[in-house]
């Protein structure tokens, strides 16, 4: 039971790297709009990739859970039980909850708010107040001229973030409720096996 347990969370410690670096990569790609730097020195960049919801929330935010994860069998050993090591891993997991609902959120808002680009009427967030109806009007995606393509890059690289934060929230939560499930059930499971023995 407890190498399963601490087996089950190396494992998701593991699923956590490669979602917390694409996070890392698609948040960094919405600083180039179609792949050129001139738009971010200009400052002709949707704020919300200042908030950092990939780098930061969905990805280094990660590595504590990661790593904590990851290093359970050690803590075990040196603490002599794997309850404690359940309960580190329980609060780690609280990081990358709060980690993974942040780039969520903010990711989900700048969706909903389109692409910052230039129109007709000059650099501006056209679709702002549209409510995300923008997403099912792909004919409304021409009033973005420049960058090129700026509605189907912020789209799909949002989009990933979403997913990704998402899988990461799914994560962390079942280790949260696997460290409280073992951190809480376990002592009283051999206490119960003490006095029967007894």
């Amino acid at each position: 039971m407890k190498m399963c347990s601490l087996g089950f969370a190396r494992s998701l410690g593991f699923a956590l790297i490669p979602l917390a670096t694409c996070c890392i990569v698609a948040n960094v790609l919405l600083f180039f709009p179609d792949g050129k730097m001139n738009f971010i020195q200009d400052d002709h960049v949707t704020k919300y990739v200042w908030y950092f919801m990939g780098i930061g929330g969905g990805g280094l935010a990660m590595l504590v859970p990661t790593c904590v994860f990851l290093g359970m069998g050690k803590c075990a050993d040196s603490c002599g039980t794997d309850s404690c090591a359940m309960c580190g891993s329980a609060f780690a997991a609280l990081v990358g909850l709060a980690g993974s609902a942040y780039c969520f959120l903010i990711s989900a808002v700048a969706l909903l708010e389109g692409p910052y680009c230039f129109t007709l009427m000059g650099w501006m967030s056209p679709f702002e107040n549209d409510g995300g109806k923008y997403l099912f009007s792909r004919e409304k995606w021409v009033e973005c001229i420049q960058p090129a393509h700026i509605v189907e890059w912020n789209v799909t690289l949002l989009s990933i973030l979403l997913g990704l934060s998402t899988l990461e929230f799914l994560i962390c939560f079942l280790q949260l409720v696997s460290g409280l499930v073992n951190a809480v059930c376990r002592p009283c499971c051999y206490k119960q096996e003490y006095s029967l023995n007894v």
